[in-house]
């Protein structure tokens, strides 16, 4: 306001000519008082008053002689309607029939015509400090409004932010009553969720011990070329073939689920007939009895003599050794086999075996059996009830967050110092961008600067808010950024804005 007062006082007062010595300052005027001595400017000789512009330097910094540009390097111009300055002394030529000064003091005394001009270029300047005045003015009543709307959302920010101090009281209560409740809830819930699991183990365990009564396939003794007599109510599982490692059809060593499928003809298990039609002349080469490992075959028993060489087969014993020959026989074409063979017509067999589908809905029957039954109407009350005040609960500890990241970011934004009387607050919350040839520069104030390549790539930062960094007189006429992006092998990076 004093600068603009001070403009406006400039333009309307009219231009009044003061008596001085030639060259003398209206600043400098009341060092020449012709009634007294002079003293130099820079205190070094006292001389009397008719020494000055005697055209004789009698003072070091040429002050005696104000119209001498000999002895004070500058020459100085009334402008008596206008305003007063010094040419430099590569311009001071005095009487040298050209005119510098507007006013024509310079040419007192050379016979050159000059016209004085100091009158236009004096409203050419009163008109550029009526637009100075004008926005300074202006720009005076926007700062007077940035100020009273920072003071105005500081005020508000504060009383919100004791608001939601209030608020969170109250919800956090809310949350430990919600959390009890939960947990309340959650007890009874566990204790009939654990109770039904509890009976879901004892009947499966029921369900498996019956199945464990069938039967597995068990030879009664070894007789021939290791050929087993088998009784004819029986069924062979997957599981039971598993055990049995030497029939591997891949060369890992182990039998595989699937490569013991494949064996059964694609089913989970195989009676009798199966089991002699398709399965034993696939396997009975490599088959290993585990009830008599150790058995001689026939070949190495010895027959008593006078003994029939062919003994009559009784009830339940095997059959001849040369029935179990022809039998072989026929069975020695399919010997040549390689083991892929038999692996491929296993799974040819599972494809064209009508029991395939069945032995699926088993499979799927079975996964269904191991499936929990759902839970009994109360126990599903107690679920939905606990799972009530879960939700509840976790909507009560949600809003509290927010509460608690809300107070957090006001308390930060009111902490930080906008300025003398709070005038750069509207700063806050912005972001500014400057575009150059090579990058992409932005600021956003209070927060951070960065840059970016016009033609694509990573972020750099260039620093985060630091602090005011201005000089003493002017502290807030610049902004620091800080511990940004570290730089190859050096400090991390900082700007100043």
């Amino acid at each position: 306001m004093l600068l603009l007062s001070l403009l406006l006082s400039f333009l309307s007062c009219s231009a009044v000519e003061v008596k001085r010595p030639r060259g003398v300052s209206l600043s400098n005027l009341h060092f020449y008082d012709e009634s007294k001595p002079f003293t130099c400017l820079d205190g070094s000789r006292t001389i009397s008053a008719d020494r000055v512009n005697d055209d004789y330097c009698d003072c070091r910094d040429g002050s005696d002689e104000p119209d001498s540009i000999m002895c004070t390097g500058k020459q100085h111009c009334t402008f008596v309607s206008y305003q007063e300055i010094f040419l430099p002394a590569k311009n001071a030529v005095v009487n040298e029939a050209f005119c510098y000064c507007c006013d024509t003091t310079d040419e007192y005394n050379s016979g050159a015509v000059c016209k004085n001009t100091c009158k236009e270029m004096g409203l050419r300047e009163r008109e550029t400090l009526q637009q100075l005045a004008e926005i300074t003015k202006e720009g005076f009543r926007l700062k007077q409004q940035l100020i009273e709307e920072g003071k105005k959302g500081r005020e508000e920010k504060q009383k919100q932010l004791v608001e939601l101090q209030e608020n969170k009281k109250s919800i956090e209560g809310r949350v430990e009553t919600l959390r009890a409740a939960k947990e309340a809830a959650e007890e009874p819930e566990k204790e009939a969720k654990d109770a039904h699991q509890k009976a879901w183990e004892v009947k499966k365990k029921k369900k498996k011990k019956k199945k464990k009564k069938v039967k597995p396939l068990k030879p009664k003794k070894r007789i021939g070329r290791n050929q087993l007599v088998l009784c004819c109510t029986f069924s062979v599982s997957v599981a039971e073939l598993q055990s049995h490692a030497e029939l591997d059809t891949d060369g890992d060593g182990a039998l595989s689920e699937s490569e013991a499928q494949a064996l059964l003809g694609g089913a989970a298990q195989a009676d009798a007939t199966v089991f002699q039609d398709l399965v034993w002349s696939a396997i009975k080469d490599k088959y290993k009895s585990e009830a008599l490992p150790d058995a001689p075959s026939p070949e190495e028993i010895p027959i008593e003599e006078g003994t029939d060489s062919h003994p009559e087969i009784r009830e339940g014993q095997p059959p001849r050794e040369e029935e179990e020959d022809e039998e072989e026989d026929g069975e020695d074409e399919d010997d040549d086999d390689t083991e892929e063979d038999h692996k491929v017509k296993g799974e040819k067999n599972a494809e064209k075996s009508p029991g395939s589908q069945a032995t699926l809905t088993e499979k799927k029957a079975e996964d269904e059996e191991e499936k929990m039954p759902p839970y009994d109407e109360a126990t599903q009350t107690l679920i939905d009830a606990a799972q009530k005040a879960r939700d509840e609960f976790d909507d009560a500890e949600k809003s509290l967050r927010e509460m608690e990241d809300s107070i957090r970011r006001l308390e930060k934004e009111i902490s930080f110092d906008f300025g003398p009387e709070g005038e750069f607050a509207y700063l806050y919350n912005q972001c500014y961008e400057l575009t150059t040839n090579e990058y992409i520069y932005r600021l956003c104030p209070f927060s951070r600067v960065s840059q970016k390549p016009k033609q694509g790539g990573s972020e750099t930062n260039l620093g985060s808010w630091g602090s005011w960094a201005g000089p003493e007189e002017n502290k807030f006429s610049v902004m620091k950024y800080e511990h940004g992006t570290g730089c190859w092998q050096g400090p991390s990076r900082s700007t100043m804005v």
